[in-house]
């Protein structure tokens, strides 16, 4: 299942974090799990629309381009046995200069993506069969235009209270934030769910899910993730892994995707 991972321009670093090609070929019943991240997902499905919904199966609809907001529970993409497309991981920051929203207007949600003002539908046609290059290179180029300069800005504290609960996501207290950057804790919650759609205490549990999905991908034992990133013991980690992602460590490990660097 290989996947090919794309370098975005250095213009484009604090709105877009990676940039995924994939090209599966899998069993017909095959499911993937679409984990919670601290950043929004875009999706440009290649062949066939991508088959989407919540776990439960809730906002189940197919989509050629697919935005994934922010969100504490796992969504369910049905493979059909066959996925091909590419994947985008963009910053709370990318929203707004790119979409020009805050976060919070996708938070907990499904939408399309084939939007003018995100991913035009002509875009995605236009990438269904050209070489992986070409593909990147279309997509940078309509990324960078759309970069809005004027709407892409955070209010400081908010930016520096989303750095600290991603840096420290085991160690800091919300109250502790709240004080670092000058708000109450009532103000901080408030603003804070209004600019990214979650609150800070969902934040921190979301990059806590994010820093130990990065060390067990690197080869680290549960019981070491769970110790170095805040988790009270292995069990406590593989319940949250259970309550966010719907499938143990062990199987996301499983669907973990072999990278290629050199493009067909």
């Amino acid at each position: 299942m290989p996947s090919y991972v794309h370098r975005v321009p250095g213009a484009l670093a604090p709105y877009v974090r990676s940039c995924v090609g994939y090209d599966y070929r899998l069993a017909p019943e095959a499911a993937h799990h679409g984990l919670p991240s601290t950043d929004i997902t875009v999706i440009i499905a290649f062949d066939e629309p991508l088959d989407c919904s919540w776990l439960d199966g809730a906002q189940r609809a197919r989509y050629d381009t697919l935005l994934a907001g922010l969100h504490n529970r796992p969504s369910l993409i049905r493979t059909h046995g066959h996925q091909h497309g590419i994947q985008l991981s963009v910053t709370p920051l990318g929203v707004r200069a790119l979409f020009g929203a805050p976060a919070g207007a996708f938070a907990q949600v499904l939408v399309d993506g084939d939007d003018d003002s995100r991913i035009p539908a002509d875009l995605q046609r236009r990438l269904q069969d050209i070489p992986w290059r070409d593909r990147f290179r279309l997509v940078d180029e309509h990324l960078l235009r759309r970069i809005d300069p004027a709407g892409a800005s955070i209010r400081p504290e908010l930016a520096r209270a989303w750095h600290l609960l991603g840096t420290h996501p085991g160690a800091i207290r919300v109250k502790d934030v709240a004080g670092e950057v000058g708000l109450s804790r009532r103000q901080l919650l408030t603003t804070f769910r209004h600019e990214f759609g979650v609150t800070p205490t969902q934040a921190r549990r979301l990059a806590r899910f994010d820093a130990a999905q990065q060390l067990l991908k690197t080869g680290w034992q549960a019981a070491e993730v769970a110790a170095r990133v805040g988790y009270a013991d292995q069990p406590h980690l593989n319940r949250e892994w259970r309550a966010l992602a719907g499938i143990t460590p062990s199987q996301m490990l499983d669907d973990f995707p072999v990278v290629q660097d050199d493009l067909p």
